[in-house]
């Protein structure tokens, strides 16, 4: 039995070892991190999965973007499960979690960066984003969208913009 809940300031000692561990430091040059950084998670879309013992072992995070003419939507980013409980579904049980909230939440589509084949399984697809561009490199193979409403990526086109809450200083200073 797992806990998924949503994030708090005394998880980010404990996220930041995790997505260490899961990217390494090569995470802060990827073009995804542009529209992180600076930004505070969207509203209400940042969670943890703590085990039994209450250790944390899983991070999911959205934040607020502008999808070129589409307007509002989220940037899904990163999801990380700790190496030893890989393969068990949580991944999975995050995605699925969280894309419900973020569709409770009014929230209208999101796009990701990530692997078609895992992500394919959520209804990301790479023609949803087909006519939207980020602001950086990404293998377009990689760069993948879902509509939480119909048509909410329909006809999108224009880059990718980072908007939403921006980073207090107390925050950066708990995530250093």
């Amino acid at each position: 039995m797992v806990d998924f809940k949503l994030e708090t300031l005394a998880d980010a000692v404990l996220r930041e070892r995790l997505l260490h561990a899961a990217f390494g430091q090569g995470r802060f040059r990827k073009t995804a991190e542009k529209l992180r950084r600076g930004f505070m998670p969207a509203e209400g879309l940042a969670f943890t999965t703590l085990d039994e013992a209450g250790h944390l072992i899983g991070t999911l995070r959205f934040w607020n973007i502008t999808a070129g003419t589409a307007g509002d939507a989220l940037l899904l980013g990163p999801i990380a499960i700790a190496e030893h409980r890989r393969n068990e579904g949580l991944g999975a049980m995050m995605m699925r979690r969280g894309l419900a909230q973020a569709q409770w939440l009014g929230h209208k589509a999101v796009i990701l960066v990530g692997d078609e084949p895992y992500y394919r399984r959520f209804g990301f697809c790479t023609q949803a984003v087909a006519r939207l561009t980020l602001p950086g490199p990404v293998e377009r193979a990689r760069f993948l969208g879902l509509e939480l409403e119909p048509g909410a990526l329909h006809g999108a086109e224009g880059l990718v913009t980072a908007c939403g809450r921006k980073l207090t200083t107390a925050a950066r200073a708990a995530s250093a």
